[in-house]
Formats: structure tokens, C-alpha cells, sequence
């Protein structure tokens, strides 16, 4: 096997591994919630879950920007710079921890009200929140070392800090919980004690095995270094607002078509999210790879990697498309034992099976031009496919209803992976 093909392997498949396993942390909360014997648990730490996914998904810069500056500073050798963005990042991590911390109740009380909860489910919610929010410091912050690893070519200690958080938040909330007898703050002690030792973990990691030098608060704020990491993350930023706006907005529409479709979108998604799962692990590679590429001023080994960045990524549509044409069904089945809900499925089947051709190139080039730290490009054709999207739907939506919802997102990701794909050569200015 080549060694370029080695080097993404070892980046993607620990990153496969560690996308996979991270929904584990939310979804075991719901499982112990579900043996308490009582619905209201559930709704309450679904709820909670909620209001955290929207809150961290806002703050997912932390991780991408982290991850394309440290690869050019650990591609260029530049052992100071490595550290100087590690701490920078710590610390907008920390500061956007303690205005949540400061802001909770404003938060809490907006969340609940648009999301319409109340009575024991709201007092429920209430309390998972203000247990966890503390855990804000340490999920951030793990954001920052994710990315920051990855940039340092090592996605093996964002794996190990994944595992050790699932495996502790199950043994401390079980233990909580049906031992001590605690109920729902059984269920967010354990998660909040999970999220910190994940963030002791890594810092561990990166202090024995890195040894980073530590700056001085001058270096941190520095006025260049500042400029070009918020420059960097607030496009970020602005594109995960899109996204958000996307996602939402889908979930909208296939509520307004009743109960059924919005099960059978719900349940639909999860094969687009099962694809981003890998998708995502050869993005990580590419940030990592053609970041360092870019700091060694290599192009002629970043041009190789991004064509076999985009033969691994041929490969899993491939996969992905025989598994989701052959075994949609049986998948299905499993997913949900909802007879009207299967059945309806059916209908729209075929654009689930379309997700992985048309969505690959959009994955792919996310990771190159974040290690490129081109977040400008990256707005941009987010921007301009998420107005395509919105067009597209309210012109096929009024006529052929949830097919025309379908239509709009898969053109949306056409759309991010043809954008970039024609902004691509300005990487080798």
C-alpha cells in the first residue's frame, strides 16, 4: 500500500471509530432514563439533550479551526506556533464556557419556551441543564484538542479520550443511579463526570506526549495571531448557522406532513448521518494531511492527496450504495418496528440510496479546505447551496410534497460539492 494511502488510513479510521462511538454518550442517558419507568424521564433528557446539541453544534469552530491551523504549524515545524494556537483555543474555549455558565438561566428559559416544554417534563429538563451546563469548560475545551490532535497528525487520542468518556459516563451513571438511587441528576453527575475526566485524559495526552510550551497571556491575545484565528473560526461559525438553518428547517417541513413522515424523515436521516460517520473520518484525514502539506509549502504531495483523498471517498459511495440498495429494507427493519412507517418509507427510499453519489465531493473538499484554513470558500458555497436549497424547495415542495423536500437537500449537497470543487485551484495560489 502506498504510504499516502497508510497516512489517511490511520487518520480515517481511528476518526470512523470516534464519530461512531460519540453519539454513545447521549444515547446511554437515554437509556438508563428509559428503565426509570416513566416516559417523562425520557422526554426530560431528550429535551436536555437538545438544548446542549444546539448549543455545542454552535461552537464546532473550536474543533475545525483548531485542526487546519495546527496542521500548517505542525507541517511548517513550528513547534512554538502548535502551542500558541492550543492555548488560544483553550481559552476562547473557556471564555465562551463561563458566559453559558453566567447566561444559563437566559438560555434555559428561552429553550423551553420554543420548544414548548413544560409541567414535570420542564422541571426535569431544568434540572439535567443546570447539573451539566457545568460540564461547558470541559466540552469546549475537548473541541479544541480534537481538532488540535488531528492537526498534530494523531487521531488515536481523540479515540481513547471518546472511549474513556462512554465507558465512564455508563459505569458512573448506572452506578448514580441504580445504586444511590438518583434519578435524572444521577443521570447528568454522570455525564458531567465523563466530560471532565475526557478533558483531563487528553490534556494528559498532549502534555506527556508533546511536552507544549506554555505562552504568556501577551502571546495569546497577540493582535495577528488573534485576528487570524477568529477570521478563521467566525466563517466557521456563520457556515454551521446554515447548516443549522438546513437541518432545521427539514425537520420543519416534515412535521407540517404529520406524524408518519416525520418519523420516516427522522429515521430516513440516519443513513445520511451514518454515511457522514465515514465521510467524516476521510474530512479529518484531509484536514490533517493537506494542512501539514500546506505548512511544508508541499503542493506537489498535496495535489496526490487530494486525488486519493477522492479515491477513498469513490470507494465508500460505492459501499455505500450497494449496502443502502441490497439491505435499505432490512435496515429499516431494525431501525424501527413501525409498520406504517416502514411501509411509507418505501416511497421514498430511492433518495437515500441517491445521498452518498451526490454527497461525497461536499465531504471531501470540507476537509481539504479547512486543513487549507480557506473558510471564506467554505462559507461561501455553504451559503450559496443553502439559498439553492431554499429556492428549490419552495418551488417542489408545494408540488410533490416530502419528495420535493428530498429533492432540495440532495441538490443542496450537490451544490457544496460542485462549489468547491470550482474553487479548489485557488488552494495552489
Amino acid at each position: 500500500m502506498k504510504r499516502i494511502n497508510r497516512e489517511i488510513l490511520s487518520l480515517a479510521v481511528p476518526s470512523i471509530v470516534t464519530n461512531i462511538t460519540t453519539p454513545l454518550l447521549a444515547l446511554m442517558d437515554v437509556v438508563i432514563v428509559g428503565h426509570m419507568g416513566s416516559a417523562d424521564y425520557i422526554a426530560a433528557i431528550a429535551v436536555g439533550g437538545t438544548m446542549f446539541n444546539m448549543i455545542y453544534w454552535m461552537f464546532a469552530f473550536l474543533r475545525m479551526g483548531s485542526s487546519g491551523l495546527t496542521a500548517q504549524a505542525h507541517g511548517a515545524d513550528d513547534k512554538k506556533g502548535c502551542s500558541l494556537i492550543l492555548f488560544r483555543g483553550l481559552s476562547v474555549a473557556m471564555v465562551a464556557s463561563a458566559i453559558i455558565i453566567i447566561a444559563q438561566s437566559l438560555i434555559l428559559t428561552g429553550a423551553l419556551s420554543i420548544l414548548e416544554v413544560h409541567g414535570s417534563v420542564g422541571k426535569m429538563a431544568e434540572t439535567y441543564f443546570r447539573i451539566l451546563v457545568w460540564g461547558a469548560p470541559a466540552s469546549l475545551s475537548t473541541f479544541v484538542l480534537t481538532g488540535w490532535f488531528l492537526g498534530m497528525k494523531n487521531a488515536k487520542a481523540p479515540m481513547i479520550v471518546s472511549f474513556l468518556i462512554n465507558i465512564s459516563n455508563i459505569a458512573v451513571s448506572l452506578f448514580l443511579v441504580f445504586v444511590l438511587g438518583m434519578k435524572v441528576e444521577g443521570v447528568a453527575c454522570g455525564t458531567l463526570s465523563a466530560q471532565w475526566l475526557g478533558l483531563i485524559v487528553g490534556m494528559i495526552i498532549v502534555w506527556r506526549k508533546y511536552h507544549p510550551t506554555v505562552p504568556n497571556i501577551i502571546e495569546i491575545i497577540d493582535t495577528d495571531g488573534l485576528k487570524r484565528f477568529f477570521a478563521v473560526n467566525s466563517d466557521i461559525f456563520l457556515r454551521t448557522l446554515c447548516l443549522i438553518a438546513v437541518t432545521m428547517w427539514f425537520t420543519r417541513a416534515g412535521s407540517s406532513q404529520g406524524t408518519v413522515i416525520l418519523a420516516v424523515n427522522t429515521l430516513l436521516m440516519q443513513f445520511f448521518i451514518m454515511f457522514s460517520y465515514f465521510m467524516d473520518g476521510f474530512a479529518f484525514a484531509g484536514e490533517s494531511l493537506c494542512g501539514n502539506y500546506i505548512g511544508q509549502k508541499n503542493i506537489e504531495e498535496l495535489k496526490s492527496c487530494i486525488n486519493h483523498l477522492f479515491r477513498w471517498s469513490v470507494v465508500m459511495v460505492a459501499v455505500f450504495t450497494i449496502v443502502y440498495t441490497l439491505f435499505g429494507q432490512e435496515i429499516m427493519s431494525i431501525i424501527s418496528d413501525d409498520r406504517d412507517v416502514i411501509l411509507s418509507s418505501k416511497e421514498f427510499f430511492n433518495w437515500v440510496i441517491a445521498i452518498p453519489a451526490v454527497g461525497f465531493a461536499a465531504f471531501t473538499w470540507d476537509g481539504i479546505f479547512i486543513g487549507a484554513t480557506r473558510t471564506r470558500e467554505m462559507l461561501l458555497s455553504m451559503a450559496v447551496a443553502t439559498a439553492v436549497y431554499f429556492v428549490a424547495y419552495h418551488i417542489l415542495f408545494p408540488i410533490i410534497g416530502n419528495h420535493g423536500l428530498w429533492i432540495s437537500f440532495l441538490v443542496y449537497l450537490m451544490s457544496r460539492g460542485i462549489i468547491l470543487s470550482l474553487m479548489y485551484r485557488r488552494l495552489f495560489k
